[in-house]
């Protein structure tokens, strides 16, 4: 999530209450997750075990739970809990606001798109020339919808992410404040969920299809000409490249890259990345061949120890 204006250091520290380390007047100009930051941006960490990676990310500004060494060019927020102060920071810059109309005064829809009965289009939405949005379709605000796509009946698009942090007595809710870019010549089908950024985008590439019941997670980038039958789960922070094609109730963890061509087969658990053009199947998931070969030595597995008790 970009700032409206550049804040300085001592200026958000005193936003959330909290010691500072380095120069007053350095510079933020965002607010971001790990997966996503960039220079100027803030990131919270509040676990040793990523220090190091919130330290050296791109991130110009972080918000730890301990005093480590200030690096050059950067700037620390030294906190209690990162967490809630990272919501904090958030809130104060993504204030709540609810259109309570099935068209937000800020809504824009292009020429030749028709909306039929039941939709919902949240605040700053804006919707491309030549669409057709299907009944109860619902989209959030800020996000952004391209030329000639189509969406059917009961999809959502723009939930929260699914981001939570496990306190003793409860969970607590990371605050979303990203957007799904939904780009030109996509379809999407009934009932399908499309979360929206944890401060970035969630991007549904030109000429994607997607079928009926599929779930897309926070900040996952899915490419050009992509096919998802029903039923796919991809979960959040997921790289897909250009025609990669996911076959029925396939599911893929968070955090790993699709290249260019791959194909997922039906039903599948993806663990781990997959190459360009390869094919993988199975649960977990490996190259297809080497998987449909350990399926059928299962199915010699009865008659080789029927042979053994012989």
């Amino acid at each position: 999530m970009k700032l409206k204006n550049p804040h300085t250091l001592k200026e958000i520290a005193s936003l959330i209450n909290c010691e500072f380390v380095g120069d007053e007047n350095h510079s933020i100009t965002g607010l971001n997750e790990i997966h996503m930051v960039e220079a100027g941006d803030i990131v919270f960490v509040d676990h040793p075990k990523y220090y190091d990676k919130a330290l050296h990310s791109k991130a110009t500004t972080i918000l730890i739970n301990v005093k480590v060494e200030c690096l050059a060019g950067k700037g620390l927020l030294i906190s209690d809990d990162p967490f809630r102060d990272y919501n904090k920071l958030v809130r104060h810059f993504y204030p709540l606001t609810y259109s309570l109309q099935p068209k937000s005064d800020t809504a824009k829809v292009g020429e030749n798109t028709v909306i039929m009965p039941g939709v919902y289009l949240g605040n700053n939405v804006t919707v491309g020339n030549n669409c057709v949005l299907h009944p109860n379709v619902v989209i959030y605000d800020d996000c952004h919808i391209g030329n000639n796509v189509i969406i059917h009946a009961n999809t959502v698009i723009g939930a929260d992410a699914f981001y939570y942090k496990k306190r003793a007595d409860k969970f607590d809710k990371m605050i979303s404040s990203g957007s799904v870019r939904i780009e030109d010549n996509v379809e999407i089908g009934a009932m399908c969920t499309i979360d929206k950024g944890v401060s970035g985008e969630t991007i549904i590439g030109t000429g994607t299809k997607l079928d009926n019941q599929v779930h897309i997670g926070h900040d996952t980038q899915i490419g050009k000409m992509c096919l998802m039958a029903a039923q796919v789960a991809v979960a959040g922070v997921v790289k897909i490249g250009d025609g990669v094609t996911i076959w029925g109730q396939a599911g893929v963890r968070s955090d790993v890259v699709l290249g260019n061509g791959a194909v997922l087969l039906a039903q599948s658990g993806l663990g781990e990345d997959i190459a360009p053009g390869k094919t993988y199947f199975g649960s977990p998931a490996g190259e297809a061949r080497g998987k449909m070969k350990e399926v059928a030595a299962l199915k010699m597995l009865p008659d080789l120890l029927a042979k053994l008790r012989e």
